[in-house]
């Protein structure tokens, strides 16, 4: 099994950057690869709650986000040092993630076989 990470570091609504590693995240997990998310600097702000993208003419994709765990990809980490830096605590976000320093992102994406950022 291909282990495969993806890195989300756009906000939500400035390109189709987070969109698209959304689509590739459920993809390929659909597919029995091991998916593992992780969020940083401004990708933060695709977990923040109660956005309403319809009001600026763009498809809500954001609650696809909560549908991860039904593919399987359980592994789900946010940049403590980004959280730090926006201001936002870990439980102000629409999923359950984990807090994770650089130093453990940085060792998990060397156990990942392929590393994609979006």
């Amino acid at each position: 099994m291909k282990k495969i990470s993806i890195l989300f570091r756009h906000s939500p609504y400035g390109n189709a950057a987070s969109r698209e590693g959304l689509d590739l995240a459920l993809l390929s997990a659909s597919f029995e690869q091991e998916v593992s998310v992780i969020f940083i600097g401004e990708g933060l702000l695709n977990l923040l709650p109660n956005q309403q993208p319809q009001l600026s003419g763009v498809k809500d994709y954001i609650a696809t986000f909560k549908a991860m765990p039904l593919y399987d990809i359980e592994s789900v980490l946010v940049c403590e040092q980004s959280l730090a830096q926006l201001g936002i605590g870990i439980n102000e976000l629409s999923l359950d993630c984990e807090s994770a320093s650089a130093a453990l992102i940085s060792h998990h994406l060397t156990l990942s076989d392929e590393v994609l950022v979006f």
